[in-house]
């Protein structure tokens, strides 16, 4: 598949159906050996100049892409409360 495909799709946490933004407003994380992509990037809450909280899910944690969304699975300990 490529990132153009995936591109502005909505991505959902499939654990607390939130909805956590659109691929394209995301970092990837890629594999300087092997190209792949490692981990989607997602900016969440608040940014500062000093401080960006992000939410790093690992690209083995998304369970479906489909027409209009790509669901996630976000690990636990990514969220903050």
């Amino acid at each position: 598949m490529r990132l153009s495909e995936l591109s502005g799709k909505e991505m959902v946490d499939f654990k607390k159906a939130e909805r956590l933004g659109i691929l394209g407003q995301t970092d990837l994380e890629i594999n300087e050996v092997t190209g792949q992509v490692e981990t989607l990037i997602i900016p969440s809450g608040k940014w500062t100049k000093k401080h960006r909280n992000e939410i790093r899910v690992p690209w083995n944690r998304i369970r479906t892409v489909g027409t209009d969304m790509i669901i996630l699975e976000v690990p636990e300990n990514q969220y903050s409360y």
